[in-house]
Parts: structure tokens; sequence; C-alpha cells
């Protein structure tokens, strides 16, 4: 049988309960306050009608997917989205009872199995992939007809039958015995995009697959297909139920998108200072001495580095904050430890924090700021984050 094997990720699990967090050298913080705002903002956005679903895939975009799920729930959401069997696994070992789709597509019959026994929701993205289904669920005898949700491929060109082909589907599937579709959804490729010309074309091809699925007499329970940036752009886009995955952490998909609602971020990185010195002019730092101090310096090492999920390439591009001010970082960030320059706070003592993502006095780093300077997208900068940083809820 499958088991979730995700390390814990909060800091008061068994795994990172070795060391209180507060001497850590660094760690995650999580605004649970924050989330549980956001998550209200959206539902009070939807039409009552509306249902939403938090997406806590890849450990709620590296948040801790347990707690996140489940201060979602408390605050309106009704359904949590995973990618894997795993991740759906883990939030039921949680002790987490609400509806749990998965996103991701499986074919496998250790796969099917698992899905039957936590009573996870599959997604069917093919006629070949629901006979999988139908015929592991009698070979196991299993009882109770399985809820699963129907995929169409709308302009994504990713998991889904093609649009045009969604009677036929959806109707094979019908007859299956052991099947009980639960939704019909698909994804769409450009909504976080000011042109809506392809998320409206996308919504054309929906509308007529839906319309070819009425025509043969079958009700369809539920209909999905916006994400965060498409719920926050078009209420048209809203269906039985919407996706929300960035916006319930607080960022926004695009910036023409931020008007709509007031979100939080929800993450905060942070770190300590481990040790303070001084070089001369002409000194290099770090590996490959790509930074050559110009005058006598002040440096201090933070105890952060890639292996962590801080980007190698932002390597003397990025600034972190202490005690407020916003710092330059120098030399190239090493696998557990970077460098910064101090000059301008010469007293800073080891142990010191220092934000790297987040709020210090009314100075901001955010995601998007890091994303924006490597050319990337903010839900990279998130999941980024490994587990041996711990993460501390915080309200």
């Amino acid at each position: 049988m499958f088991s979730s094997k995700q390390t814990p990720s909060f800091a008061d699990s068994e795994e990172c309960n070795t060391y209180a967090w507060f001497s850590q050298r660094a760690w995650v913080e999580i605004d649970l306050g924050a989330l549980s705002d956001n998550v209200k903002q959206l539902v009070r956005f939807l039409s009552p009608r509306t249902q939403l679903m938090a997406v806590v895939k890849a450990d709620a975009y590296g948040h801790g997917a347990v707690t996140v799920a489940k201060t979602a729930l408390e605050a309106g959401a009704s359904w949590l989205g995973v990618a894997t069997v795993p991740e759906g696994i883990q939030l039921r070992e949680g002790g987490i009872k609400a509806p749990i789709l998965i996103l991701g597509a499986t074919n496998t019959a250790e796969q099917i199995h698992a899905i039957a026994h936590w009573k996870l929701q599959p997604t069917l993205c093919s006629p070949k992939q629901a006979l999988i289904f139908s015929n592991t669920l009698e070979a196991i005898k299993y009882n109770s007809p399985l809820a699963v949700h129907i995929k169409l491929d709308t302009g994504m060109s990713r998991l889904g039958t093609d649009w045009q082909q969604a009677g036929d589907f959806v109707q094979l599937v019908q007859g299956l015995p052991h099947l009980d579709i639960a939704s019909i959804y698909s994804h769409l490729a450009t909504a976080d995009s000011p042109d809506p010309a392809i998320m409206e074309e996308q919504h054309r091809r929906f509308e007529e697959a839906i319309a070819q699925i009425k025509f043969r007499g079958i009700k369809i329970p539920s209909l999905h297909l916006a994400n965060s940036a498409a719920t926050l752009a078009d209420p048209r886009l809203h269906y039985d139920m919407v996706r929300a995955g960035l916006a319930i952490y607080g960022l926004y998909p695009a910036p023409h998108l931020q008007n709509q609602i007031k979100l939080r971020p929800v993450l905060q990185l942070k770190a300590r200072v481990t040790h303070v010195k001084s070089i001369a002019a002409g000194t290099g730092v770090s590996y490959g001495h790509k930074f050559i101090a110009p005058r006598e310096m002040r440096i201090a090492v933070v105890g952060i580095g890639y292996a962590d999920g801080v980007p190698r390439s932002l390597s003397q591009q990025m600034q972190v904050l202490l005690r407020g001010q916003r710092l330059q970082q120098i030399g190239t960030i090493t696998m557990d430890q970077l460098m910064m320059d101090v000059s301008s706070i010469p007293d800073v003592q080891e142990g010191e924090i220092v934000t790297l993502l987040g709020e210090q006095g009314r100075e901001t780093i955010t995601a998007d700021d890091w994303a924006n300077q490597l050319n990337t997208i903010s839900w990279e900068i998130l999941c980024g984050f490994k587990h041996r940083l711990p993460r501390v809820g915080v309200m």
C-alpha cells in the first residue's frame, strides 16, 4: 500500500523538534492569520453557489501541506487539490476528511488501490485510463462507486481528452462499473495574461464540450475551470468551484489582477547571522572571487544557501533585510551560506535575524522580486525551499 513518505515540515513535528525553531540557523515562517484571511476573502469574492478548492500540492507550495490544508478548510475552503497520490495520503494521515482531488494522472494498479483505500478522488484523462480504473476496481471487488473527475483539454495541451471528444468520453465513463462522475473540468493556459483572447477561446471550447454532454442527456454534477488568475479575472469562469493555489498564499498571478482583492503574503524566509568579520580592500569573497572588496568592509555570513532553496543565480543580485535596512548580498551564494555587506551597521552581532523574503520595518522583499530578477515565476520560488528549513506557523 502506498504511504505518503513525506518529511514533516512544521517545527512542532517529530522530525523537527530536536532543536527548537528559534535555535535554527534558518527557517520558513508561515503566517497562518494571513492564510486564513486570504481564503476568507476569496470565499467572499465568489458567489454563494461556488465552492473554493485550496490547491495544496507541492507541500502547499512550500508552506506545509497539512497545516495549510487545515487552516484553509477552517477559513471556508471545502475541497483540497493535490498533484500526487502520496500528497493525498499525507493529508489523510494528518486527519483531514475533506474531499481531495488528485490533479495529476494516475494509471497503475497500486495507485488505484491507494486511491480507493484512502478515499481520494482521481482525475481521468483518457478512455484507456478510465478502463484501467474500472477493471482494477472490479478485480479488487471494490463495493462503492469511486468518485472520479473528468479532465478535458481545451487548449493547455497537457492532461485531458480533447474537448471535441467530450461527449463520447463522458458517456463511456458513465457506463463503466465502479465509477461515479463527480465533476468535469479543464485548465486554462493563459489566464494570467492581460490579453484574454486565448482564455476566452478555451472558455468557448469548454462551453461547447458541456453542451455536447448535456445533449446526450448526461447530468453533470459539478463544473470547474478557474485557477487563481481566472478566479480574479472573470466571474463567468467560476462555475461550481474554483481551484485557487497562488492566491491563497497571498501572491497575485499577474500585476493587472492586484486590484480585485487585497491579499497578504503568507511566507517569510529568515536566517541568522553566524559570523561577522572585517576584510581589507582588494579581498576576494566566496567561490571564484566574483566579488572583490572595493574598500575595507564589514561583512556578515548568513546561515542559508542554495541547498536550502536560495537560488545561486541570485548571487550579487539580491538584497536582504537587517534591522529594517536593505543590505546587499555579495559574492557567490554557497551551498549552506551567503555573505552580505554590513558596513552600514558595524555593530552587527552573531545571532541577529536576517529577512530574505518578507517584511522588516518599512521594507519588504517578495517572491515576485526574486522571480523578476531571475526571469521566472513566483510559484517556482515558493516551491524551492527545502525541507531542512523548518516551517514555523505564526499568527
